[in-house]
């Protein structure tokens, strides 16, 4: 039998080389729906330097190798933690290559004043990553040695005592006011941008004290700070001889959760691969000994567990701004 030669037509020629054309322009954008191809953008909405700057640079070094591309951390500081996360609700695609930090100051504000964002409208939550260790710090000279010194120097000398925060409406802030309700005392809130200005501040005798996470930790180890109370639960297993302020005789315990988000209208499948790399971030060795350093209690939520918090923090944040009424006109 003759062996059969395929010899191409004019026209098959064109329709083959038309398919190969075809092909070869589908090739890049087959290879561009990959996700990610590039780096993602990290806002932390304090400044460098402070407790959650040092968990998020280890949390986003930690989840790179699993997500395949960079994580450039970006510091927006400013509206207690909220104008990071409102720009880029305002302003960035919801591409799956910027987010933010959601500390529960986004919750709050709204309650309290008019704001540009909501939180249960503008954003695609990703994943619940931690809560906070807060504590009240004084300068090591101070004659203040507990937190009952320094309420009985407060009610024995009304204004007197000034406190550094890292901005007002924070949960620092917040925290400070209701001690103040309870405690029928009047001390004056001193507003910073972050861990680092706040730290200067009772250092260099600026203000009396401070309310703020473990971005003091290593003044409090060096001996340059004095902690008098630290806001959780439990005491902490650095400073293990510290009281909570439930032992120092104030019924509060406050930790701040956070998570992860996005801009509203992120694709499922984006938000489903930001989380599982997240989560193995989470989980990896170093970023967990940055976490006992810190002593923040990491408290992981899925993407729809922490869509549900945050409908539940929201309603009880709407209930602590009418408590203490902190609504502004």
């Amino acid at each position: 039998m003759p062996k059969t030669v395929w010899t191409p037509t004019r026209r098959r020629f064109i329709a083959s080389s038309s398919t190969l054309a075809l092909a070869g322009l589908a090739a890049p954008g087959l290879a561009q729906s990959r996700f990610p191809n590039r780096p993602v953008t990290l806002i932390v909405p304090w400044t460098a330097g402070g407790s959650t700057d040092a968990g998020f640079r280890a949390l986003a070094e930690a989840t790179q190798k699993h997500l395949g591309e960079r994580i450039i951390v970006e510091n927006k500081p400013g509206a207690g933690g909220t104008l990071g996360p409102a720009q880029m609700a305002a302003s960035a695609r919801p591409d799956g290559y910027t987010l933010a930090q959601m500390p529960i100051t986004m919750f709050r504000l709204p309650h309290m004043t008019r704001v540009a964002f909501n939180p249960l409208t503008d954003f695609s939550y990703v994943i619940h990553v931690a809560g906070y260790c807060f504590g009240t710090t004084v300068r090591a000279d101070s004659p203040h040695k507990t937190m009952k010194d320094l309420i009985d120097f407060a009610r024995a000398n009304p204004d007197k005592v000034t406190y550094a925060t890292p901005g007002a409406g924070t949960s620092l802030h917040i925290t400070m006011m209701d001690i103040a309700a309870r405690q029928n005392i009047k001390w004056t809130h001193v507003p910073f941008r972050g861990a680092a200005e706040t730290n200067a501040a009772v250092l260099g005798g600026h203000v009396t004290a401070q309310a703020d996470s473990s971005g003091w930790a290593p003044l409090v180890n060096a001996g340059q700070l004095r902690l008098l109370a630290t806001w959780g639960k439990n005491r902490t297993k650095t400073w293990s001889s510290v009281p909570t302020l439930q032992e120092s005789g104030i019924d509060i315990v406050a930790n701040s959760p956070f998570g992860l988000a996005g801009p509203k209208g992120m694709d499922p499948g984006i938000v489903k691969v930001l989380h599982d790399a997240f989560k193995k971030g989470i989980e990896e060795p170093e970023h967990m000994r940055v976490m006992d350093q810190l002593d923040q209690e990491v408290d992981y939520m899925d993407t729809a567990t922490y869509e549900t918090f945050v409908k539940k923090m929201y309603e009880d944040m709407r209930e602590q701004v009418e408590r203490l009424n902190l609504r502004r006109s």
